[in-house]
């Protein structure tokens, strides 16, 4: 049986190779290959003539990829008829569809199976609404007719899969069958990362320096490090000095910059690129706190990986975020909200971190690769059987 998986990510071709820049590896492909013969991937693609160490190979057998057009851009008119003709084109072919929303190749491909009566699913990973909302003028205007049209064919889905337990089911419900399932999938535990997270928090002196770390696109502003810096500075004009942040993530880093030098704490901001996936956790060892202020997520992998790493956390009262945090470390999206992680900060003891380095250790163990792929794998099979 052959499956269509449709999604805006963008594949980078290097030597007749395809790979990722995270979200889409080989082994999450895989989990398609296990259900069906063959799966033909449309997505936006980049022919690249130097590799770049932090991609992460997506190539795997069984699988194919097929290019479509960039065609988001208001009033391309040639763009979204090619890429439709495209899209018709391999759906007209395939026996079943999986699309990714939100996506603008996602939807057109939903729309175009149910045209032609081909079976599909959907997977439900972000929220088009604050993605949009939070992003610029442009996307406040644009925010509402997403939010509709994306809330209407999920809710015309026969088949869902969301990424979060309520935040995502609430906002956009389907009358269809579905599941929860994160996207998120860990495969390592030790209680030795929790005991030497413990001994790191024990042993810390009350004159050191404390590590503030976020994994995310620095260029992005709903991805909310501003206002992280910003509470920072608040913090160090009332004499707070032993705050650090560390950013990872590639991009443009100029606007989080001109917000350290605003608030006098251009010193204690540090910049460090992009990593690859693997350093991501040897740098998570080293740092004491995480934070995702984020303004946009469906259910975060980098809090999720933060946790394994037994890091006391905070985070935005942003779709998933709340299901994986205590409400004590849940800060606003309003105006208030750099108030609230100023007292977050100070309010973090050595007791109260380790009590929440012990239960956030625990709570990432939900999201074990084993445990989630399987029920996943069940419900593509359910779905299968229908097809």
């Amino acid at each position: 049986m052959k499956l269509v998986f449709a999604h805006d990510h963008t594949f980078y071709k290097y030597n007749n190779q395809f790979y990722s820049s995270g979200g889409l590896s080989k082994e999450i492909l895989e989990r398609y290959t296990s259900v069906f013969e063959e799966v033909v991937v449309i997505s936006r693609q980049i022919e690249i003539k130097k590799f770049d160490n932090n991609l992460t190979l997506a190539s795997t057998e069984r699988v194919k990829f097929i290019k479509v057009p960039n065609f988001k851009k208001m009033g391309n008119i040639y763009k979204v008829l090619k890429s439709k003709k495209i899209i018709k084109n391999v759906i007209s072919k395939t026996d079943a569809l999986i699309a990714r929303l939100p996506s603008s190749i996602g939807s057109m491909a939903v729309s175009l199976a149910k045209k032609m009566q081909k079976p599909y699913l959907t997977e439900m990973v972000a929220c088009p609404w604050d993605a949009l909302w939070n992003h610029s003028i442009k996307g406040k205007f644009i925010a509402p007719f997403v939010y509709l049209g994306t809330k209407k064919k999920v809710q015309q889905s026969n088949n869902v899969v969301y990424v979060t337990n309520k935040f995502l089911q609430k906002r956009y419900p389907t009358n269809g069958d579905s599941i929860n399932c994160s996207n998120v999938a860990l495969t390592e535990f030790s209680d030795k990362v929790l005991s030497l997270r413990l001994k790191r928090i024990n042993d810390m002196k009350t004159k050191d320096k404390i590590i503030i770390g976020t994994t995310a696109a620095v260029n992005v502003k709903y991805k909310g490090q501003q206002y992280v810096i910003e509470a920072l500075g608040h913090l160090k004009k009332k004499g707070h000095l032993k705050f650090e942040y560390q950013l990872v993530g590639a991009g443009d880093q100029s606007f989080l910059k001109s917000i350290a030098k605003k608030y006098n704490v251009i010193d204690e901001i540090k910049f460090l690129g992009p990593l690859p996936h693997e350093d991501v956790f040897n740098w998570l060892e080293s740092i004491d706190l995480y934070a995702q202020p984020s303004r946009q997520e469906g259910l975060p992998r980098a809090l999720i990986e933060a946790m394994s790493r037994g890091l006391p956390a905070f985070g935005a009262n942003t779709a998933g975020i709340p299901e994986l945090l205590e409400q004590e470390f849940i800060v606003s999206n309003t105006r208030s909200n750099v108030k609230e992680i100023c007292s977050i900060l100070l309010n973090f003891t050595k007791e109260k971190m380790k009590a929440q380095s012990r239960r956030n250790f625990e709570e990432s163990k939900k999201y074990e690769r084993n445990i989630i792929e399987r029920r996943r794998n069940k419900f593509f099979k359910k779905f299968r059987s229908h097809v």
